[in-house]
C-alpha cells in the first residue's frame, strides 16, 4: 500500500511538472515568415482569414478549426498550438484530418513561425 501511495504521488508530481512545462512554453516565431508557410500548407483546410473555410474544407469531416475564434484560441497553451501544427492533430486527441506538418516545415524555428503567425488570426 504504500508503495502504491508513492508511485501515485510521483504520477502527480510529474503531472503537474508537464503542465507548468506546457504554460512556460512560449511560440517564439516570426509571423510574417509563418504568413508564408500558411498560405503555402495552411490555407486550403483553414482559408486565408483562419475561419476554417478553405477550399478544402468542403470535403473535410469534421470541418478545419476556426483559428480566428479568439475565445477558442485564447484558450490554448503555446504548447498546445506548436504541438498541433509539428505532430498533428492526433497528438493532442484532435482530428487526424489536422495532419502533422514537422517534417514539412523541417525545423522547429518554421513550426514557431506558423505557430506566431496563426496566432495573429484571431486578433
Amino acid at each position: 500500500m504504500k508503495k502504491l501511495v508513492m508511485i501515485m504521488a510521483a504520477g502527480v508530481m510529474l503531472a503537474a511538472n508537464g503542465a507548468r512545462a506546457e504554460e512556460e512554453f512560449k511560440i517564439t516565431g516570426d509571423p510574417a515568415k509563418g504568413e508564408a508557410a500558411y498560405k503555402m500548407y495552411c490555407v486550403v483546410c483553414h482559408g486565408a482569414a483562419g475561419a476554417g473555410d478553405g477550399v478544402g474544407a468542403a470535403a473535410l469531416n469534421p470541418k478545419p478549426r476556426a483559428l480566428n475564434d479568439k475565445d477558442y484560441m485564447e484558450g490554448l497553451t503555446d504548447a498546445h498550438i506548436f504541438k498541433v501544427i509539428k505532430e498533428g492533430g492526433p497528438s493532442v486527441g484532435l482530428s487526424p484530418m489536422m495532419t502533422a506538418w514537422g517534417a514539412v516545415l523541417k525545423t522547429d524555428e518554421a513550426v514557431h513561425d506558423v505557430a506566431a503567425y496563426v496566432k495573429t488570426l484571431s486578433q
